[in-house]
């Protein structure tokens, strides 16, 4: 079955850096857009960043020119690679994949940014 496992996550300054990693398996993970998205306290789950299978990406708006969204198919590995970290930035942070009608989730890793 699809597995989706997050870490990376942690306690970090403002303007300090952080790599979330997410380990896949049960699927073709090589082929497949991945994502990351998160989720504020009181605030609905927003994305964050997509990568397609050919390294083809998308980032929201409030992260562009901080995060980077990457893979090592080779690992069955998405990463996330966030730098200058508002407070604003904290969240659960989810990796996720799309197989409609399902999407599958991580159980998340944790960001705190403190100001």
């Amino acid at each position: 079955q699809v597995q989706l496992r997050e870490s990376g996550g942690g306690l970090v300054q403002a303007g300090g850096s952080l790599r979330l990693s997410c380990v896949a398996s049960g699927f073709v993970f090589s082929i497949n857009t991945m994502g990351w998205y998160r989720q504020a306290p009181g605030k609905q789950r927003e994305l964050v960043a997509t990568i397609t299978g050919g390294d083809l990406t998308n980032y929201a708006d409030s992260v562009k020119g901080r995060f980077t969204i990457s893979r090592d198919n080779a690992k069955n590995t998405l990463y996330l690679q966030m730098n200058s970290l508002k407070p604003e930035d904290t969240a659960a942070y989810y990796c996720t994949f799309k197989r409609p009608p399902y999407t599958y989730w991580g159980q998340g890793t944790q960001v705190t940014v403190s100001s």
